[in-house]
């Protein structure tokens, strides 16, 4: 199944946003063959998982830790220059323009994965070879696709819940349905709207789950399911300041999901292998060639080989100070002595790789740790139960092999801080700073004119790109740019 899915994305582009409203009718027709077996929905739907898995595994996965101050960059391997790598320079320097920015292309493949959800979900209902349960898993996978696609999207293109008091700020479009050619021209919803969509579908998904997988390839964590949905709708209504929602469907995945966290002496051998974490919750498997090898993966940004073979995101010391001496985490990141080229002498300098990564690995979004953390989170910031709020955290830290806290006392600071050391390199820092409504200050190892950026700012988010104002009248372009 895995083998066909270059195939079945371009199929499945043709009713990507931009290209499925120049269909001709002999491509309209091959949609609709692709559609009529449940070979054919099969394979679209894998389609789907493996785009949603190249969004998320893509350049996007540095860009939290690049811009809120966990990593930095080795150097050069050709002349051995230190510099920031040309395709995130923009976004590191706080210069992006609508006309020109380093993930004008995330946003038009979000918007693609979105149109072919969309047409999945819309000819649902004439899937007569599907049972009534296979109906409803696939439905309940889709709606979380959907919600999914969207919220990635939030992150880089609107402003947090919080930048306004009301969350009546500009979101981004939420598209529930197919679009026509020249009659829809859909305007950015605002942000308390977003949300509210994002919930609809999250909550009618959770509705809908049956426990078995529409796609019988592959471990169940690797699709859509009730559990790893609870686990995104809790990082959802965290991002969101729904602390409620966060907190409840965070201890129900640790209450209810039959996973447990990684043994203290099992948490740094599990990333070093090429299995999944066991705690993983929701983990996408990584494209493979005709032969089965994996042919892409996450590891692409941070895996070190030799001194002549390395990539360049490496950890900031900004990261690495805020490990104490006995925290396991530390051993998550291998130290290598690199030539680096200094006002045109060279010296020899240390960076730090991180080991989270192995070339065969999986892409792990999600994990039972973010739960534990979300759920303190939630709970201090409700004010209703820090002594569990501080149990949760502890469990984190313990794990890690440094002390307890005793006292409540600065209790979001220090699940901040936890959070920075637990999900480093997984894609959450700048989040969390807007979340919480910190500067970011970008100290050692930085390599830009402009280092710090108070909040609130414009330019903690992108552009909507030049083409999508242009080519849509109700299109308004993000403050700042």
């Amino acid at each position: 199944m895995r083998n066909r899915l270059l195939y079945i994305s371009l199929i499945i582009m043709l009713a990507s946003c931009s290209d499925f409203l120049d269909v001709e009718p002999d491509e309209q027709v091959s949609i609709s063959e692709q559609l009529s077996t449940q070979e054919g929905v099969e394979e679209a739907v894998s389609g789907i998982y493996f785009s949603i898995e190249a969004q998320l595994s893509g350049f996007v996965h540095t860009y939290p830790g690049i811009t809120g101050g966990n990593i930095t960059f080795a150097p050069r391997i050709s002349n051995r220059e230190l510099e920031v790598p040309s395709d995130i320079d923009l976004t590191y320097n706080f210069e992006s323009r609508e006309d020109s920015f380093d993930f004008e292309s995330y946003y038009d493949n979000g918007y693609d994965d979105i149109n072919a959800i969309n047409l999945i979900l819309a000819n649902i209902d004439s899937f007569e070879f599907l049972t009534d349960g296979q109906r409803d898993q696939l439905e309940a996978e889709m709606l979380t696709a959907r919600a999914l696609s969207h919220y990635q999207l939030s992150l880089l293109f609107s402003q947090n819940r919080n930048f306004t008091s009301d969350g009546s700020h500009l979101g981004i479009v939420y598209n529930t349905r197919q679009l026509e050619a020249s009659i829809d021209f859909p305007a950015r919803n605002t942000v308390n709207e977003v949300y509210e969509l994002l919930q609809a579908d999250l909550e009618r998904a959770l509705e809908l789950f049956t426990g078995t997988s529409f796609l019988d390839v592959g471990p169940e964590r690797s699709y859509f399911n009730e559990t790893n949905t609870r686990a995104i709708y809790a990082r959802v209504a965290l991002q969101y300041n729904d602390w409620e929602t966060a907190a409840f469907q965070a201890n129900e995945v640790i209450s209810n999901s039959n996973v447990s966290l990684t043994s203290q002496d099992q948490y740094v051998d599990q990333w070093l292998t090429d299995q999944d974490l066991n705690e993983g919750l929701l983990t996408f498997s990584a494209p493979q060639t005709s032969e089965g090898d994996v042919s892409s993966s996450v590891s692409a940004y941070y895996l070190f080989t030799n001194q002549n073979i390395y990539n360049r995101f490496v950890a900031s010391d900004d990261l690495l100070d805020l490990f104490e001496d006995d925290d396991i985490r530390r051993e998550l990141y291998q130290e290598q002595t690199l030539p680096t080229s200094r006002f045109g002498e060279i010296e020899f300098e240390d960076y730090n790789f991180s080991l989270k990564y192995q070339e065969d690995n999986a892409t792990t979004f999600i994990r039972l740790s973010e739960m534990y953390l979300i759920h303190a989170e939630a709970l201090a910031r409700l004010n209703t139960d820090n002594g569990l709020a501080l149990s949760r955290l502890n469990d984190i830290r313990n794990r890690a092999g440094i002390e307890s806290l005793d006292s409540t006392d600065n209790l979001l600071e220090e699940i901040f801080l936890e959070r920075r050391r637990e999900v480093a390199f997984e894609s959450q820092l700048l989040y969390d700073l807007m979340r919480y409504e910190k500067d970011i200050e970008r100290d050692q190892g930085c390599l830009s004119n402009v280092c710090n950026l108070s909040y609130p700012s414009p330019f903690f988010i992108l552009p909507i790109p030049e083409e999508s104002v242009i080519n849509n009248e109700n299109m308004i372009q993000n403050e700042g740019y």
